[in-house]
């Protein structure tokens, strides 16, 4: 498998580099009308933060900007992109006290704007956790706690930010009535399907279009209203009876002042593998439908697609078929190890295994491109037909591990971990088939 492993992680890089936060950035930025003696603030939180900060911050140095100040959370420790604009680092997939004090010293920076400054905000993935305080009277414990339980629920991102941006200090629009009327650019990396900007980093910039009522329902259709803290369900009631204001809505006035958009996305991703696939002389194949719902199930999608490409593949050939998407886990308890693109993975070994001669040849990519996948150090795994034995032979029972939702151990028995390290750019996952029809 050496070989089709190596070509899959040069298919992997490709779609990475795809989403190039730097030159996406700086092209954004440079479009932003600037006008002399105007401040500027840099606000830049997500797995790509620092990317997209050093990018903005040598644009508007270009433009002979004066950046007044900002702040840039990431996962990982970095330098400031300028003595002017703080570097923390946040928690991340569930917020804690670093993601507490980030969003504070965000406030911070927002009190000192005047209105006629000019605010850039940079979004990308993980940014909901990095910057995950709640609204004041709510606990910062009862906040991870919401996270934790969310993050195993299986509702998808856009159920999921509905739920957390109703709590978040500067989710559901708020940083924009924090910084108006001061005009403001968002320019964001998505990392959900749709490329919906009140989902992307909880929506800070943008309008919340979901109503509390809708937000207790999909509370009580995952089962999760009487798990939450006592005081967010008072929280929700107070709201729903109006003695808490809803959240910010498209009438409200400040965002008459803002510009948001997206600048990367899955799309140029799977685009970008694809062409390297082809440049390798593959035949290649983007799959339109993205890969979404319960992970395991995706990745029986998957293996059953490819066996059923390589009974129709010309003898001789190799073909590439591509997917995006972002699928869920469902847990029950506290989170093993393991991540939806390794459990998508060892899911698809399963069904290759299964498969026997049918599935010769076909080895499989899935791997989320900021370089992790769930709470481990993994972006996902690389599986063939062999995989599944392999694992039992490794010494850990592949059956259990999927149903126990045990996949990284599991695969880590195999050598079939996938780990890049982190790539500075996150735009969902990426799962790349390979059928090598040689018989």
């Amino acid at each position: 498998m050496s070989g089709a492993r190596e070509r899959l992680i040069e298919l992997y890089g490709a779609s990475v580099a795809g989403a190039n936060v730097e030159s996406l950035t700086a092209d954004a930025v440079a479009s932003v009308p600037l006008e002399r003696r105007r401040r500027v603030w840099v606000f830049a939180v997500g797995k790509a933060a620092r990317a997209m900060a050093n990018a903005a911050v040598a644009t508007l140095d270009r433009a002979l900007a004066e950046v007044a100040g900002g702040v840039v959370v990431s996962p990982e420790e970095g330098d400031s992109p300028s003595g002017t604009v703080t570097m923390l680092t946040g928690d991340h997939p569930i917020p804690g006290r670093r993601s507490f004090t980030a969003s504070a010293r965000i406030g911070e920076m927002l009190g000192q704007k005047r209105g006629t400054d000019l605010g850039i905000v940079l979004l990308s993935g993980g940014a909901s956790s990095l910057i995950g305080a709640p609204m004041r009277g709510l606990s910062e414990s009862d906040m991870s706690q919401l996270f934790e339980l969310l993050l195993g629920s299986g509702l998808d991102i856009h159920q999921v930010n509905a739920i957390r941006k109703r709590f978040s200090v500067w989710g559901a629009g708020r940083m924009a009535l924090a910084l108006a009327p001061a005009r403001t650019y968002c320019f964001a990396v998505s990392d959900v399907p749709g490329d919906d900007l009140a989902t992307i980093g909880s929506g800070p910039c943008v309008p919340d279009p979901t109503k509390v009522q809708q937000v207790i329902a999909l509370l009580e259709g995952a089962r999760l209203y009487g798990r939450i803290a006592s005081s967010f369900r008072q929280y929700l009631h107070d709201s729903a009876r109006g003695a808490i204001p809803e959240t910010p809505k498209p009438s409200h006035p400040a965002f008459a002042h803002v510009t948001a958009r997206v600048i990367a996305n899955n799309k140029g991703a799977l685009a970008a593998a694809a062409a390297q696939a082809r440049r390798l002389n593959f035949v290649t194949t983007i799959v339109d439908e993205p890969l979404l719902g319960d992970a395991s199930a995706a990745g029986v999608r998957v293996a059953d697609a490819l066996i059923a490409a390589r009974g129709r593949a010309e003898r001789g050939s190799t073909q590439c078929v591509i997917w995006g998407g972002e699928t869920t886990v469902a847990l029950r308890g506290p989170a093993p190890p393991g991540g939806r693109c390794q459990e998508l993975a060892l899911a698809a070994a399963k069904h290759l295994a299964d498969a026997g001669e049918r599935a010769e040849g076909i080895s499989i990519l899935a791997a989320g491109t900021d370089g992790r996948d769930g709470p481990t150090n993994a972006a996902g795994a690389i599986v063939d037909e062999s995989t599944w034995g392999a694992i039992a032979t490794g010494g850990r029972d592949p059956a259990a591990a999927l149903r126990a939702h045990e996949s990284h151990d599991a695969l880590a028995a195999a050598n079939a971990l996938f780990s890049p390290g982190p790539t500075g750019t996150n735009v969902m996952d990426v799962t790349i088939g390979l059928i090598d029809r040689q018989f």
